[in-house]
């Protein structure tokens, strides 16, 4: 049986808007949201922080829940998932990022059991590369063979930021390819927390519609029913990588 993680990166300095994470809603932080609804997967789940004192409180979260953490790099994310994946001995990874509080764990844990079918170490499956969902439901799975390759090869400083470029754009020529999507498309939504619009919104699923509660499609569905949810935050762009 191969060993599954699931890796979410996290860390306090984010720059548009900091401590994003951490941020209280409805009693909780945005992290408990995202380590909860990431736990229906049934697959175990490690948070990837950094070094700095900054990020002792995110040290704090894991043990006060005994979620298992490692602590490394803050700019080579990349060096982190390879030392999670080292140190819990991990076959298959799954990245995610922490700043997606309503992550569907359940279509994360479907699409690892797709995954591990193919048994397939030169697969890399997601939903980003062909993107149908709203961002904020991301997540990539590949094998530790592939994340080994791109920790020894990638050079560049943006490769190891984003941990999965090297791999994404087939730089070794062996890669293959299997996308998760949906009809209809509805990736023009966001759902990730990068701006106090972007929080606003998830304030406002979570404290008035019951959003931790509810799936990816009930998810859109919600969105679909109140564009004027989708406005608020319908402006911010992604920052480029």
């Amino acid at each position: 049986m191969k060993k599954v993680g699931i890796i979410s990166q996290a860390r306090m300095t984010s720059t548009r808007l900091p401590g994003k994470v951490l941020l209280p809603v409805d009693g909780q932080p945005l992290l408990q949201y995202h380590t909860q609804r990431l736990q229906a997967s049934g697959f175990p789940l490690y948070l990837a922080i950094t070094s700095n004192a900054t990020d002792d409180p995110l040290a704090d979260f894991a043990e006060a829940r005994q979620l298992a953490y490692v602590r490394g790099d803050e700019q080579d994310v990349l060096s982190r998932y390879a030392l999670c994946a080292q140190t819990h001995e991990l076959d298959v990874l799954v990245r995610v990022t922490s700043d997606c509080p309503l992550l569907d764990g359940e279509l994360v844990g479907h699409s690892i059991q797709e995954y591990l079918r193919a048994n397939d170490a030169r697969l890399y499956l997601s939903n980003v590369l062909e993107r149908t969902f709203p961002r904020g439901f991301d997540f990539e799975i590949f094998s530790r063979e592939l994340l080994e390759e791109a920790a020894q090869h990638a050079t560049l400083a943006s490769d190891r930021e984003h941990v999965t470029p090297y791999i994404h754009q087939n730089r070794s020529g062996t890669v293959r390819f299997q996308h998760i999507r949906r009809t209809p498309d509805r990736s023009a939504y966001r759902l990730t927390v990068d701006t106090a619009e972007d929080f606003e919104l998830i304030r406002q699923l979570i404290e008035e519609h019951g959003a931790a509660a509810l799936a990816a499609d009930q998810l859109i569905a919600l969105l679909d029913q109140h564009p004027e949810l989708v406005a608020l935050n319908a402006h911010v762009e992604q920052k480029k990588i």
